[in-house]
C-alpha cells in the first residue's frame, strides 16, 4: 500500500455519487486540495517537488476524483483548501475561484468547515473549484 497506486478517493467518490443518484440527491460538495487538478500549475517549485515526492500518488487519485465529480451530472463544488492548520474558525478566509488568483497559504480546518456548511444553501460556487486560503 505504501508504494502501490492509490484509488481510495476516486473509488469512494464514485460510490457516493452512485448512492446520491439513487437517492435523488443533487448537490455534491467535494474537498480535494490545493495542487489537485488544474491548481497543480500554481504550485511553487519547492511545493511541486514536495507534492511529487510525498503526495504524488495521492494527488493523482485526487485528480481522478475531480474528473469523476465533474462528469457526474450532479450539482457539484470542488473545494481545494491550502495547507490545513488546527486554528480556530476566524471567518476571515479568502475564496479564490479564478485560476489567476490561486495561491498557496494556510487555512484552519474550522474555516474550511465554515465554508463547506455555507455551500449547502449557497449556489455561488456550483460547477467551480475554489481554493480556500487565509
Amino acid at each position: 500500500m505504501v508504494l502501490g497506486p492509490i484509488h481510495l478517493f476516486s473509488k469512494a467518490t464514485q460510490i457516493v455519487i452512485d448512492a446520491m443518484k439513487k437517492a435523488c440527491v443533487r448537490r455534491l460538495i467535494c474537498v480535494t486540495g490545493f495542487g489537485a487538478g488544474d491548481s497543480r500549475a500554481k504550485l511553487g517549485l519547492l511545493q511541486a517537488i514536495f507534492f511529487e515526492l510525498l503526495l504524488g500518488r495521492a494527488y493523482e487519485d485526487k485528480d481522478a476524483q475531480e474528473t469523476i465529480v465533474k462528469r457526474s451530472g450532479l450539482d457539484w463544488i470542488i473545494v481545494r483548501p491550502v495547507l490545513l492548520t488546527n486554528g480556530p474558525n476566524t471567518g476571515r478566509y479568502k475564496v479564490l475561484d479564478h485560476p489567476k488568483e490561486w495561491r498557496s497559504g494556510t487555512i484552519s480546518r474550522a474555516d474550511v468547515a465554515d465554508f463547506l456548511l455555507k455551500q449547502v444553501q449557497d449556489s455561488s460556487y456550483l460547477g467551480k473549484t475554489p481554493v480556500l486560503t487565509n
